[in-house]
């Protein structure tokens, strides 16, 4: 279940690079070089991208949280650490003299 959470985590977080990387650019940064006047219906493909976007983002969380969560399944509890740390009670010396 682990592996199959992981492959689909990864085709998520490509699909939404190619999508974030298709939309149109408002401040001319980053941008594909495509104008989108040449679309017939720029105004509807930028809403399809945007509404994708968010369905493809809301996906890879989802698939995120859940493989966390499979995933803490596996982890064996033990002691913790600050338990584990031995208290010694020898304490430092500070010496004579300091030169």
């Amino acid at each position: 279940m682990e592996n199959i959470l992981l492959i689909l985590n990864i085709i998520l977080a490509i699909i939404l690079v190619i999508l974030v990387l298709f939309q149109k650019s408002e401040g001319g940064a980053l941008g594909i070089g495509v104008s989108q006047d040449n679309f017939m219906f720029s105004r509807t493909a930028g809403d399809f991208l945007t509404k994708a976007t968010g369905i493809v983002a809301t996906l890879f969380i989802i698939c995120s949280l859940s493989l966390t969560i499979v995933s803490r399944g596996d982890l064996i509890s033990e002691t913790s650490v600050i338990d584990a740390v031995e208290e010694t009670e020898d304490t430092p010396k500070i010496p004579d003299n300091n030169n």
